[in-house]
């Protein structure tokens, strides 16, 4: 009786629970709270946003539980839930109204978890994106690979405001790797981060970052 059982208790309206608490933990959801992007880098803001990342993610995950779907449409479903605001900041045209509902993923870069802003805003910072905290979130909740931690005095992601010629955050990377201290890590997580490249700090569409074209393009090692 063990289905049986199982269906009786995903009916019950208690099994929200498992979203609210097992998906926020394992998806982060609940760094969503404290984050604050740096306003001037991120002029679409706001708490209404905040709070349609989390809604979108957390009527996701519910779908994909009741409606028993398969592991790879985690990455790949072709539909979110949105409402007016989200689909705004997404791109999405047609949608009105502040109610949260089902809409198709025509976009093949906005689809799964992957596309959605909950994820690409907690593994960024507040003025900029971050290709290893990216990667490294992708390792640990959905690969089950997490990497090492970081050795002691990593030194920091070199700017680019007072460099003569700005550089790409690819650029940026490969300078940083190669240090060999910092070199064993980021050869597992940066090309999975850098391939998120084209979505800004709080999961907007890109294709240029500081006035220079982004280059997404990536090797996995």
């Amino acid at each position: 009786v063990f289905e049986q059982e199982v269906r009786r208790m995903l009916a019950d309206p208690r099994s929200k629970a498992l979203v609210d608490n097992f998906a926020s933990e394992w998806l982060q959801l609940r760094k969503m709270r404290t984050v604050a992007p740096v306003p001037e880098w991120n002029i679409d803001w706001d708490d209404n946003l905040r709070e349609g990342f989390e809604r979108e993610t957390k009527m996701f995950i519910e779908s994909q539980l009741r409606d028993d779907r398969s592991l790879v449409d985690l990455l790949r479903a072709n539909y979110s839930f949105v409402n007016e605001r989200l689909a705004r900041h997404y791109g999405m045209a047609g949608i009105s109204g502040s109610y949260f509902r089902r809409v198709p993923v025509t976009d093949e870069a906005r689809r799964g978890l992957l596309g959605q802003g909950s994820m690409l805003l907690v593994t960024s910072h507040p003025n900029r994106t971050s290709p290893v905290k990216r990667g490294k979130w992708i390792l640990e909740n959905l690969m089950g690979a997490p990497p090492p931690p970081p050795p002691p005095n990593v030194p920091p992601l070199a700017e680019t405001k007072n460099a003569e010629k700005p550089m790409t955050m690819k650029e940026r990377m490969e300078e940083h790797r190669r240090n060999p201290v910092c070199a064993n890590c980021h050869r597992l997580m940066d090309p999975i981060g850098l391939a998120l490249e084209n979505y800004d700090a709080i999961g907007a569409s890109r294709v240029r970052d500081q006035g220079v074209k982004i280059d997404a393009t990536t090797e996995l090692a």
